[in-house]
């Protein structure tokens, strides 16, 4: 792997990560090392091998070693405390775990008894970028070091086998998080969500793009593991900043991303000056998911970045089932699109009814050419967000006459005020677009009259003062009354990964905890 002080010369191809530089043929062999060496360690088909990392090559390779021999790369949410780290490794039945040295240091009592660990070095831009202490980036003394193993193995060099995909493991609402294992994809199977995921990515021979999210979240897997053998060059950020990111795409010419909400707002927040200092001319697909997307988020990305935005509706288990484009959107704000190829989806009331146009009811969907999944070990929990053959992800929302897909929020997030449904998602929409509101939740909270009251918590831009008494004013202004959070609170920072995703439940159930006791 090369290694120079800046980035490299904009006729290389590969992989970037830092001052690192990998061609694809040299990640090829790589990959290919690794897998043999997996193979050595006793994986083999159907195996699981973990990967707790943050964007970094070797989170690839280790991820296309796994591929080769039919086993399952398991990514680790590296935000994890040991004893969630414990848990997946062991749920999982991990036969390797691939480990940035800082991370193992932190829940290296957690890791089951005689597990083989390979520990990578923490490279300095991630180290640089997440404030680790440079000693803590270092493998520990008797542990082996993954740099040093990978060019002692042989290459694997048995045919290769039906592809997998990563085994994610869902954040989960309540409980531990679930595995979402695909079975291994025929060829038909392969080529047909080669074809969706290249649509929806945008992806193409020759593209040049980045990994702006953490790779062990599912569409940034998709989108990363996929650009690493299909695009020319491939930059992995270690973490998403938004000047870097308008530097990068100038520097690099890079003309495909995968990106979630957060990351528009962010964006936005930035001064005027700063904004048109960047040639962003070379964007050509910008595709977003993964959380809502305020309509006049995405009106103001398309006013600054041209008609390049693009949007797909979907989750780990189902795979992307809606598409739209930027034109769609403008004529449809708040559309998530219509059915992408080979998708189906039904709305269904609490009697498992399909719903008419314009009714709201829960969004089950399927898409019959992608290989099935299941939950590992846990398969009666895939039966429980079944129906027919459909699943869901507890998302509420409607058909327009049109097939335009619209949805209301999350059911197990819908407020219950008074008998009256609220969708915090749309409070939020509203929230989001103010000035001085860099993310916001809303939720409900319990009120002894209405049963749910609303409440909304805002981290403000940059530690920038919030009126709440403008706060409340604009609200009133764009919603109904009743749509107003009685309690609105400023906090300097919200709980949520890197993806953007808030965890809600760590700001709401705190105030239910009470009610619970006396239940």
């Amino acid at each position: 792997m090369k290694s120079t002080p800046q980035a490299q010369d904009s006729a290389a191809s590969g992989i970037i990560s830092g001052s690192r530089h990998v061609d694809h043929r040299d990640l090829a062999a790589r990959a290919l090392r690794m897998a043999g060496g997996l193979a050595a360690l006793g994986v083999g088909q159907g195996d699981c091998v973990a990967i707790l990392m943050r964007n970094d090559i070797p989170f690839l390779v280790a991820s296309y070693g796994a591929i080769a021999l039919g086993a399952f790369a398991v990514p680790i949410n590296w935000h994890f405390k040991a004893d969630e780290v414990g848990y997946v490794l062991r749920d999982s039945g991990a036969k390797v775990l691939v480990a940035h040295a800082d991370l193992f240091r932190a829940v290296g009592g957690a890791i089951p008894r005689g597990l083989p660990v390979l520990a990578v070095e923490t490279p300095p831009e991630i180290i640089a970028a997440y404030g680790i202490d440079p000693t803590d980036g270092r493998v520990p003394a008797g542990v082996q070091e993954f740099e040093a193993w990978l060019a002692a193995q042989t290459p694997h060099e048995s045919p290769p086998l039906p592809p997998t995909l990563s085994m994610i493991y869902t954040s989960g609402t309540t409980g531990h998080p679930k595995g979402v294992k695909r079975r291994a994809m025929t060829p038909e199977e392969e080529k047909a969500m080669d074809a969706i995921r290249n649509l929806v990515f945008g992806m193409k021979p020759g593209c040049r793009t980045a990994v702006t999210g953490p790779l062990y979240h599912s569409a940034p897997n998709a989108f990363g593991l996929r650009a690493g053998r299909m695009a020319e060059r491939l930059v992995l950020m270690p973490r998403f900043e938004a000047e870097e990111l308008l530097a990068l795409i100038e520097r690099e010419r890079i003309d495909a991303l995968f990106m979630v909400p957060t990351m528009f707002v962010r964006l936005l927040k930035l001064p005027a000056a700063v904004r048109r200092k960047y040639d962003l001319s070379s964007l050509r697909h910008v595709i977003h998911a993964a959380a809502p997307c305020p309509a006049e988020i995405k009106q103001a990305m398309i006013d600054w970045w041209g008609p390049v935005i693009y949007e797909f509706y979907g989750s780990t288990e189902s795979g992307p089932v809606t598409f739209v484009a930027s034109a769609e959107a403008l004529k449809k704000p708040g559309t998530v699109g219509r059915l992408a190829p080979g998708a189906e989806i039904k709305i269904l009331d609490e009697a498992g009814s399909e719903v008419p146009p314009g009714e709201v009811g829960e969004v089950y969907s399927r898409i019959s050419a992608y290989s099935d999944f299941t939950y590992h070990n846990f398969p009666e929990k895939r039966r429980e967000i079944e129906r027919d053959g459909f699943i869901t992800s507890g998302d509420v929302g409607y058909f327009d006459a049109d097939g335009y897909l619209f949805l209301c929020d999350r059911k197990r997030d819908m407020v219950i005020s008074g008998g009256v449904n609220i969708y915090p998602a749309e409070i939020e929409a509203v929230l989001l677009a103010m000035q001085s509101v860099a993310d916001c939740a809303v939720f409900g909270v319990p009120d002894d009259e209405y049963g749910e009251a609303l409440m909304a918590v805002i981290e403000p831009v940059n530690g920038a003062r919030v009126d709440l008494a403008q706060v409340r004013a604009e609200l009133s202004q764009k919603l109904a009354d009743y749509k107003v959070p009685r309690t609105i609170e400023v906090r300097a920072s919200l709980p949520r990964e890197d993806s953007g995703k808030i965890f809600k439940r760590r700001l709401r159930d705190p105030y239910w905890e009470g009610v619970r006791r006396k239940i």
